[in-house]
């Protein structure tokens, strides 16, 4: 409903899943893992700003305007609350969601997030960026994607399909610039992750060429952390059926009871 942002609906059951694709992605990569969630589950694919459908959406790059613009939305469906999960790039975004209005969010699932840690491999996301053709798209996908997840020739055809977008690889070049400046990625405070107070999720391939999983380290106790053998960055398309386990189970969790916040005594 806000402008210029796209997103694919399915089901209408009362639990609404949100779901936020990485960098370069869109919102069919979800496909195989909607399907294996309960039927009667409403979700929400979003295709981010300066990504697909949402091409052209104003000032679509930073992972804060995402954020805005996916809330913007939401309240606009008067969707009071909703299970978040993102990946990658859209795992920062939805992060910054829930820490900007967390009483939305009633639980968070997290696929290899962005912004947990400064490093990031910037020469493979600035190449992927830029990938135009077959050839090229699939050996970017080979390079994050683990030893025995060979590129999906419909996950290929759909890249394909979006990038022969007018005006869609310069901006995939111009938003991989500006996240990997200086080989680095902005980082978001582990403090500021430790209030939110909703059943929190993450899982990191062990094979992730991207971004290490090594940066699940020393997140705030209450997170779980799912680490996933021989699997590399992209997540929703090599392991589905795993990832749609991972949210069924976060999404049924309750949230932590909220901390008891005493004045001090006066002396």
């Amino acid at each position: 409903m806000t402008a210029s942002l796209f997103v694919a609906q399915q089901g209408v059951g009362s639990k609404a899943i949100v779901l936020l694709h990485g960098f370069g992605g869109c919102h069919d990569v979800w496909r195989d893992v909607i399907s294996s969630l309960a039927p009667a589950t409403r979700t929400l694919a979003y295709d981010l700003p300066g990504h697909g459908l949402s091409l052209d959406f104003p000032g679509a790059g930073p992972a804060k305007v995402a954020a805005r613009a996916v809330l913007a939305d939401l309240s606009e469906r008067r969707l009071k609350r909703v299970h978040l999960v993102g990946h990658s790039m859209g795992g920062a975004v939805a992060m910054l969601m829930a820490l900007a209005e967390p009483g939305k969010v009633a639980s968070l699932t997290l696929l290899a997030p962005g912004g947990l840690g400064p490093e990031i491999n910037g020469p493979l996301l600035r190449r992927y960026g830029g990938a135009a053709d077959r050839s090229e798209i699939r050996a970017c996908l080979a390079a994050m994607s683990g030893p025995h997840s060979p590129p999906q020739k419909r996950i290929m055809d759909l890249l394909c399909r979006m990038r022969g977008r007018p005006g869609q690889v310069p901006k995939l070049v111009e938003i991989a610039t500006a996240m990997t400046m200086d080989d680095r990625q902005g980082v978001i405070p582990h403090d500021r992750l430790d209030g939110l107070n909703m059943p929190v999720m993450v899982a990191w391939g062990t094979d992730d060429a991207v971004l290490p999983f090594t940066q699940a380290d020393d997140l705030p106790a209450h997170f779980h952390v799912h680490h996933v053998l021989e699997v590399g960055h992209m997540l929703a398309e090599e392991a589905p059926d795993l990832v749609a386990e991972i949210i069924r189970r976060n999404t049924n969790r309750r949230a932590r009871p909220q901390r008891q916040k005493f004045a001090a005594a006066a002396s």
